[in-house]
């Protein structure tokens, strides 16, 4: 199952309570690409008949049924990349580390409405 951190979490609601998308879910999707490697993207939108919901710390988090099986035990986080910059990090399993995995880089939807959330994508 996909997993939400409290750090991100936290981090989404307070994007989500200065924006527009006050009340609307996350959502997370993932796409594999030719060389293997998976993208992921997020952004708040409404949810989809067959989509899956999680709830995380109060937040909803919707997962389109094509994107499940790669999302599958995958951590979305909130982490300090060096003093002072911080970024949501998709983490993929088996490259759980204390510190963020260096092939784990930040990823998000680009909308604006979860504060750093450049799409850049996460192998």
């Amino acid at each position: 199952m996909f997993q939400v951190t409290p750090a991100a979490a936290q981090q989404i609601r307070n994007a989500a309570a200065q924006s527009e998308a006050a009340g609307m879910a996350l959502r997370v999707a993932a796409h594999q690409i030719a060389d293997g490697s998976i993208e992921y993207g997020m952004g708040f939108d409404t949810a989809h008949d067959g989509d899956e919901p999680l709830e995380f710390d109060g937040l909803t988090v919707v997962v389109a049924p094509p994107c499940q099986p790669l999302l599958d035990e995958t951590v979305l986080d909130w982490v300090e990349l060096e003093p002072g910059a911080f970024a949501f990090i998709f983490i993929p399993p088996n490259e759980f580390a204390p510190e963020p995995p260096a092939a784990a880089e930040a990823a998000g939807c680009g909308s604006g409405g979860c504060g750093n959330c450049g799409s850049r994508g996460g192998h």
